[in-house]
């Protein structure tokens, strides 16, 4: 779209470019043909874009995707989009706002990828939104301020490193790839934009628990010019700390990198345990086709041997109905790295299916005083690794934590959000959970049809 085409296009649309929303349109084509590129767009994709305006770049992505989602704030350029691509039936625009709307239902997209031309006065607020963990998309180019971008991308002992920073990398592994300059907007911003691309980590971090990260990167930072070990909770023993991570006494949390401190999260997490794996040597029930007990062995062998056995999915719902998934440690023998039930785990020999229930719920999940109910049964077959389940119910009363060598992502979801999710990308998930999912509607199908 040309300088001469946007100023129709906004006339049209009682748009007056607004300063307050950041609102700077992109006019340079090779630009916004340049930035698309980098999404490396594939046929089964569903881009989400971010802040389209008039559909700069929109307009190098429609026909090359399976779909397209537009979340766009002002309520006018939002009809404008619904009626510039009113024939392309992959087209969906969100007229909302980028830094509240709801991003769990984009799980139920493959290949989700996001793209956006980030609005200065919003954009550490959408950043926050769309990529903190666990996170739908599989890969991310976004425009910012050259400033923000700086922020996020710099190193240790620099004025710009922080909170920010810190969030960001732990999730994400960035790279700066082209200075745009405020020649190619209308109206021109005051300084230059820069396009980063962003891809979710994988293993290059130990496992650590993201929630006690972000709190000891918040504390640290709170009172930046302090050291420290003053922001620090008091039950840190700094001395014994700075002793075996090989820290200064005197550090301020500038002076720590990423790995400085998802060491020291490792280190104050009460609750890790050591990545030694699962017990192979735990005895384990050995049961019959009518669940009836012959006998007991390890747990390593009852896996080799594809025996029969027993186990237990939990599904924790909060008071607004939604189910509680826990993405599996990728440390797991198991499905690693799957979306899976509230908290599952094998009967142990001489356990009974309730009584192994609470346990698991206490040890995956923290949750020591709940009523479990029974919502069914499965029977022993392939889906489930052979394994006789109980599946328990239960309301959570207290706050949920788990150990971070078991669990990689916490998340509460709608039924209705599971769902369409399972429809649509069933290998994200355990074959175990499945199973379930299939009992659990079938125990609750008014509330599906109802629209729950």
């Amino acid at each position: 779209m040309t300088a001469s085409e946007l100023k129709e296009v906004l006339d049209e649309a009682g748009v007056i470019p607004s300063k307050k929303l950041g609102q700077n349109f992109l006019v340079d084509q090779n630009t916004a043909e340049w930035i698309v590129g980098q999404l490396n767009l594939e046929p089964e994709d569903t881009i989400v874009e971010v802040g389209p305006g008039t559909g700069a770049l929109t307009e190098h992505v429609v026909g090359k995707v399976a779909r397209v989602i537009l979340v766009e704030y002002d309520r006018r350029l939002a009809e404008y989009l619904i009626k510039k691509f009113a024939d392309r039936p992959e087209v969906t625009v969100i007229n909302h706002d980028a830094v509240r709307i709801d991003v769990r239902p984009f799980f139920a997209h493959k290949n989700v990828k996001l793209l956006g031309n980030l609005p200065y006065s919003a954009g550490g607020a959408i950043l926050r939104n769309f990529l903190k963990g666990p996170s739908p998309f599989k890969r991310a180019v976004l425009m910012l301020q050259k400033e923000m971008i700086d922020r996020i991308l710099t190193g240790p002992r620099c004025k710009d490193y922080g909170v920010l920073t810190l969030r960001m990398q732990c999730e994400w592994q960035g790279a700066s790839v082209k200075v745009v300059p405020p020649s190619c907007f209308i109206p021109r911003p005051m300084i230059d934009s820069t396009v980063m691309t962003l891809a979710p980590r994988q293993a290059e971090l130990p496992v650590h628990d993201r929630r006690l990260f972000d709190e000891l990167v918040r504390r640290g930072f709170s009172q930046r010019r302090k050291q420290l070990r003053k922001n620090l909770p008091g039950d840190v023993d700094w001395e014994k700390m700075c002793e075996k991570l090989e820290f200064s006494p005197t550090a301020r949390a500038e002076e720590l990198s990423l790995d400085d401190w998802v060491a020291l999260t490792r280190e104050v997490d009460p609750f890790f345990e050591k990545e030694e794996g699962q017990g192979d040597d735990e005895m384990l029930s050995v049961v019959d086709e009518d669940d009836n007990v012959v006998g007991s062995e390890r747990r390593d062998i009852i896996h080799r041997d594809g025996l029969k056995h027993r186990a237990v999915h939990i599904f924790v719902l909060n008071q607004k109905g939604e189910i509680f998934l826990q993405k599996r440690s990728r440390l797991k023998d198991k499905c690693p790295g799957l979306w899976d039930s509230s908290a599952a785990g094998h009967v142990d020999a001489g356990e009974e299916y309730g009584d192994c229930a609470a346990r698991e719920l206490e040890e995956e999940l923290g949750l020591a005083e709940d009523d479990v109910r029974e919502v069914g049964k499965l029977g022993a077959h392939a889906n489930t690794g052979w394994e006789h389940v109980r599946l328990y119910a239960t309301l959570a009363k207290g706050k949920i934590r788990f150990p971070c060598v078991e669990i990689e992502y916490g998340e509460w979801f709608t039924m209705a959000q599971i769902d369409d999710w399972v429809k649509a990308v069933p290998e994200d998930f355990a074959p175990g959970f499945l199973a379930c999912w299939k009992v659990w509607k079938e125990a609750n199908q008014g509330r599906f049809e109802d629209g729950e």
